[in-house]
């Protein structure tokens, strides 16, 4: 990784959302939404599916309360947020094409895009720190290989080219404090939007974390997983404060094996996995849906919404602090001392929304 370190900054509370929001924005709040906001400490963001069926993009208190939502085509996955212009995206659950950008300070209508001829979003993607560019994880279904399509922010986010991710199946991505490298989870597997979600190479797969010039494409670093580990699919990563890099995984091999689900990585490093208990890891159920550090704290959160748990681990030693039990997990976030948790049937902490919140959960400002 890149020897500059990431602040220890905490995420963005009301009072600093409130200001970049700007009064036009929480103005137009329904009463309920401005009740929730102005007794929150912090604010984060969620894809969901309502009762009826149609899908939209959620801002929630700390407490679970929606403050407010904007409509989606489709259901979302993966979202990005920008401190810098106080845009947040929220990218198509793959094969989905659509990418909507939500601008929290009231200035510009919600805006839908769409990613480039013969390609489909993964999910995922991440803006670079002074909010101009918007990285996306993408998929060249022909040519079988992972691409990150590269958006200008200032420009009505036009695509103005791509990445290879020397990898296939990207996922998940970041980019470094200095916007000098992107990050990359390629979990190795082979899909075609002609066949749906299917997934067409579990025998053969070819997971890897890559380390990419964000100013040139270039590979810099790739890590492969080891033979034994190769149907362990590389999905989501994260950064802690001193700029190392944690990843999650979904293994897609036998039910009965318990490969390591979580590791991380610093730059000119070999992948390091993290040690947990037998119990941890089976409760884990072969599936983490996402992972988040809490730099603060110095802890890093799992989630698996199989097995219905979240850990706590702390960085520093590798040790579980927290575990708690809930029931279809989904998105996990860092919250004040600890970490946000959201579940599939709409709970939130010690609430529960009339949604199904999806399977990630954003705090803004991190």
């Amino acid at each position: 990784m890149a020897a500059q370190a990431i602040a220890r900054s905490a995420p963005l509370d009301r009072r600093r959302f409130l200001k970049m929001a700007g009064a036009a924005w929480a103005a137009g709040l329904a009463p309920g939404g401005a009740f929730a906001l102005d007794r929150t400490d912090a604010v984060f963001a969620s894809g969901f599916m309502d009762a009826d069926g149609s899908f939209g993009l959620a801002t929630l208190a700390e407490d679970g309360r929606i403050i407010d939502r904007v409509g989606l085509p489709a259901r979302s996955h993966g979202m990005a947020y920008s401190a810098e212009t106080g845009h947040t995206v929220a990218f198509a659950r793959r094969p989905g094409t659509f990418a909507l950008i939500f601008d929290t300070r009231g200035r510009t209508a919600p805006q839908v895009i769409h990613c480039g001829e013969d390609r489909h979003f993964f999910g995922h993607g991440c803006f670079s720190p002074d909010g101009r560019l918007l990285y996306a994880s993408e998929n060249d279904f022909d040519a079988n290989r992972g691409t990150v399509g590269i958006y200008a922010a200032a420009d009505g986010y036009q695509r103005i080219g791509e990445f290879d991710t020397h990898g296939i199946g990207t996922h998940d991505m970041t980019v470094s404090p200095d916007g000098s490298m992107l990050v990359v989870a390629n979990g190795g597997i082979e899909t075609h939007p002609d066949f749906g979600r299917t997934k067409l190479n579990l025998d053969r797969m070819e997971p890897s974390l890559t380390l990419i010039d964000a100013a040139t494409g270039t590979l810099i670093e790739k890590h492969g997983m080891p033979h034994a580990l190769r149907q362990l699919s590389t999905r989501h990563v994260d950064m802690d404060a001193s700029g190392r890099i944690w990843f999650a995984c979904q293994y897609e091999g036998p039910r009965n094996d318990m490969p390591p689900l979580a590791g991380s990585f610093a730059r000119g490093e070999p992948i390091r996995f993290l040690d947990l208990p037998e119990t941890a890891t089976r409760a884990l159920a072969n599936y983490v849906g996402a992972i988040a550090v809490n730099r603060p704290a110095g802890l890093v959160g799992l989630v698996s919404p199989k097995g219905g748990v979240s850990l706590s681990v702390e960085i520093a030693t590798g040790r579980i602090v927290r575990r708690h039990i809930v029931r279809d997990a989904a998105g996990i976030a860092p919250a004040k001392d600890d970490f946000a948790v959201t579940s599939y049937a709409g709970r939130f902490g010690d609430r529960t929304e009339p949604v199904a919140f999806d399977q990630h959960l954003l705090r803004l400002g991190r």
